[in-house]
């Protein structure tokens, strides 16, 4: 590529014609084929400024990639330009303030990695390869969010790169507005070029999966759905159906077969911990296998990494819950058990502790009286499963959404949503997110994402 195509750019410059192109518009989800004109790697926020400037003054299409992980792929376009924040992966710890600065193109084990060696962590996700970018606009939920709330919750200040090019910085005192948009309000109001995160003590837990056959399914989740609740918040523990993976470390006699697990971590002293699960263990029928025990912060954040790597084919339906009735458990362990392949998942994530504390308009995020947030995943690694995972997971939400409420965690969202999830999903935060779009984005060439039209 002419290395001039974008003044004042110093990063580089990958186009159709580059040997590495391919490789470059791979996206996480295998299912995502886009193909941009031109892809932007940026190395610092003067970069970001000069692609965004770019694609404005040549009415380009323009998606921003952090992690690149998005499932229906919003870190991608067909034919416009993206701006790729890869190559922006620092992380600098404060220890005496417990506070993290984070490029954009960090991943979840970039800032873990960075923040165990002071023995803290920032509240993330669940899988080490996600973009604490995409994440963090998004929302966050994943083991420490009982205890610690949304990532978002966390999120001190950012700096930001505006449609037309300026530089501003948003926290509780300056650009208020726009600081209370981007908790949660996704890519929409500019490209974020540096995160502030208040950390937590956490370094070793008691932590890991238990697996439970499938006949045992409905007595582990309506047990799990009465014990969470009243559990100790350092208890971030998520219920899931999903299939033994056929490969080791599981034991092999149990490979392939369908289950029902509880995966989490209890990040408080490692006796608790084990006492408070075998308290629940004593509830339930005897598992498949148990491998909670004592491991760093680390080894749980990125637990799932090795079984779904990069390339995978991904359809995924979101939606929150707000009660799950013995009714809906049932509907539940029906569709699961008609999945496609032995990758595909339901996970229910608890939303209580300390995300109910703060007010449901105090961020975008406003379904903080929901009781989960489920995800429903078909995974492959085949593209010809393609389809079939599309039918299987449209069914399964089908046949799961009347016991639902109206919105999903936006992270959660896949490319063919009715054309109002985005706004059912805001709930009564959506008209003051829109205004705030009008006001930083007028135009709204921030749209490749879920995407607020601006109005006054």
């Amino acid at each position: 590529m002419d290395e001039f195509a974008i003044q004042g750019f110093r990063g580089r410059l990958i186009g159709p014609s580059d040997k590495d192109y391919d490789d470059a518009r791979a996206l996480y989800n295998g299912m995502i084929d886009k193909r941009p004109k031109l892809i932007a790697r940026c190395t610092d926020a003067a970069d970001i400024i000069a692609a965004v400037n770019y694609a404005r003054e040549n009415k380009l299409l323009l998606a921003v990639r952090g992690g690149g992980h998005n499932g229906p792929g919003l870190g991608s376009c067909d034919g416009g330009l993206v701006i790729d924040l890869s190559q922006m992966r620092s992380v600098r710890v404060d220890p005496a303030s417990g506070t993290v600065r984070v490029e954009p193109g960090c991943t979840a084990a970039d800032l873990d990695h960075a923040t165990h060696a002071f023995g803290l962590a920032v509240p993330l996700g669940i899988v080490g390869s996600t973009g604490v970018a995409g994440l963090t606009l998004g929302g966050g939920t994943g083991y420490l969010t009982r205890k610690y709330g949304l990532t978002v919750d966390n999120l001190l200040e950012v700096d930001v790169v505006l449609a037309d090019g300026s530089f501003v910085t948003a926290n509780k005192d300056e650009h208020v507005d726009l600081f209370w948009a981007v908790r949660g309000g996704g890519g929409n109001f500019g490209v974020v070029t540096s995160f502030l995160f208040q950390a937590h003590p956490a370094k070793m837990v008691f932590a890991g999966p238990i697996f439970w056959d499938a006949r045992d399914a409905r007595q582990v989740m309506s047990t799990y759905r009465d014990f969470i609740p009243n559990a100790p918040e350092e208890l971030g523990l998520f219920v899931g159906l999903k299939t033994v993976p056929p490969t080791d470390p599981f034991p092999q006699e149990h490979w392939n077969k369908r289950a029902c697990a509880l995966i989490g971590a209890f990040n408080g002293p490692i006796d608790a911990g084990k006492q408070l699960v075998d308290s629940l263990l004593e509830k339930l029928p005897a598992p498949l296998f148990n491998w909670m025990g004592e491991m760093p912060w680390t080894a749980i954040n990125s637990l799932f990494d090795p079984f779904f790597p990069k390339g995978l084919q991904w359809y995924w339906k979101g939606d929150f819950v707000k009660a799950l009735p013995d009714e809906a458990i049932d509907v539940h362990i029906a569709n699961a058990i008609e999945a496609p392949t032995p990758f595909c998942l339901m996970h229910l994530y608890p939303i209580d502790g300390a995300v109910r504390r703060i007010g449901r308009d105090a961020t975008p995020w406003s379904a903080r009286d929901a009781s989960f947030s489920m995800v429903i995943a078909g995974i492959s690694p085949d593209p010809k499963d393609a389809e079939a995972l599309k039918t299987w997971g449209r069914a399964y939400w089908s046949a799961i959404h009347p016991f639902n409420l109206q919105g999903a965690y936006v992270n959660f969202l896949d490319a063919d949503e009715a054309e109002n999830r985005v706004e059912l999903s805001y709930g009564e935060n959506y008209t003051r997110l829109a205004a705030i779009k009008a006001k930083y984005d007028p135009d709204n060439l921030f749209r490749v994402n879920q995407n607020i039209k601006p109005k006054a």
